[in-house]
């Protein structure tokens, strides 16, 4: 009687854990409240299993993965130009983000997922960006953990 009832626990909880997993929207902007060529919310806090849903608001935007930005094991991936990116996060760590017609002009994001401490992140922090991009990557990576 007890087996059976811890199996139909595990295998509850199993079956929850999907429904718990989130998905966060983040536009892609000509203009928002840091500036020109933005991604809003630009830091996102995410747990595996979260999906973030990159949606062009203004045209001429992009969302692709930074490859020297993305936890250990993780692949680059690219959206394409004025179409919806969906990036699935399934590993802990930093994940960074630019529009690439726009990434000299700063149009970065940071999304941690997980509670932290992020395995990357010592890594991220030396990553070289263009000035502009670095400037609005400095804050979003003093917020990560």
């Amino acid at each position: 009687m007890k087996s059976g009832y811890a199996a139909a626990v595990a295998l509850l909880a199993l079956t929850a854990t999907p429904a718990m997993a989130k998905e966060v929207v983040v536009r892609m902007k000509n203009q928002g409240a840091a500036g020109a060529m933005v991604f809003e919310p630009a830091f996102v806090k995410a747990m595996p299993g979260d999906t973030i849903r990159f949606v062009p608001s203004d045209p001429s935007h992009n969302a692709e993965t930074i490859p020297t930005m993305l936890p250990p094991g993780v692949a680059p991936s690219k959206g394409g130009m004025n179409k919806e990116f969906v990036l699935p996060v399934s590993a802990p760590g930093l994940y960074g983000i630019k529009c690439m017609p726009h990434y000299s002009m700063g149009m970065v994001a940071l999304v941690q997922v997980g509670n932290g401490p992020s395995p990357n992140l010592a890594a991220a922090r030396g990553v070289k960006l263009p000035p502009f991009a670095a400037k609005r990557m400095a804050p979003m990576l003093a917020q990560a953990k």
